[in-house]
């Protein structure tokens, strides 16, 4: 199965694993299972990172491809159909990052691991992180 793993949850499961609740470190831990990681993650860590905000061991160009390839985790791409989703969405939740995921979700019918309680206001599948 499919989960896709909001920022938050992939920083943890890189750096604090033990701040995920039991499921998702089951989830995630699970090879069976296909983990993605948005490209919007990886621009929320960038934007962070150049902000000062956040703060990791390499340069996100080099910390992220490499923890992708390390744990396993695919990549979900970013479409038009994704984007264009938002204007649809109510207004639950402001950050861009975190609306670009809910429509991610429903649009590929793809379960989202996080830790945001504002994502169960919106009709997608969640797994608390």
């Amino acid at each position: 199965m499919k989960y896709l793993l909001d920022t938050h949850c992939f920083l943890w499961w890189l750096a604090s694993p033990d701040r995920l609740s039991a499921e998702a470190l089951g989830i995630i831990g699970n090879r069976d299972h296909d983990i993605l990681i948005s490209v919007a993650s990886s621009w929320e860590i960038a934007i962070k990172y150049a902000l000062g905000k956040l703060r990791l061991p390499t340069p996100p160009e080099d910390y992220v491809p490499s923890r992708l390839h390390r744990c396993g985790f695919g990549t979900l791409h970013i479409q038009h159909t994704h984007a264009l989703r938002v204007a649809a969405l109510p207004m639950h939740h402001r950050d861009p990052f975190d609306r670009i995921l809910i429509a991610q979700s429903q649009i590929d019918r793809i379960p989202v691991i996080t830790v945001d309680r504002r994502s169960a206001a919106y009709p997608v599948e969640v797994v608390w992180g």
